[in-house]
């Protein structure tokens, strides 16, 4: 979750794509043609891993065009061949 929430403040897509599971992988990120955010922080609320499976709830601010905004999420992760991967995630 960490090296993800780095990615997203790097804009590093490629490590965000290789990141994702495959059947839930989009083709494609665009980060450079949205407002670019300026990312605040990452707060880890809660973990859980059960054999290769793992959800992570956590809070990351954010301020875009000069707005605060706060993404609360649980996301799911996979792990295959000793790698995680995130799957999915329900926002809060």
């Amino acid at each position: 979750m960490r090296s993800r929430y780095s990615a997203y403040v790097r804009g590093l897509e490629a490590y965000l794509l290789a990141t994702w599971h495959a059947t839930t992988r989009p083709p494609a990120l665009d980060l450079a043609s949205a407002p670019a955010p300026k990312w605040l922080g990452l707060e880890v609320k809660a973990q859980r891993e059960v054999g290769a499976e793992a959800t992570v709830e956590f809070v990351a601010r954010c301020r875009v065009g000069g707005r605060a905004q706060r993404i609360h999420e649980t996301s799911r992760f996979r792990r295959e061949e000793g790698r995680w991967y995130y799957v999915d995630g329900i926002m809060r």
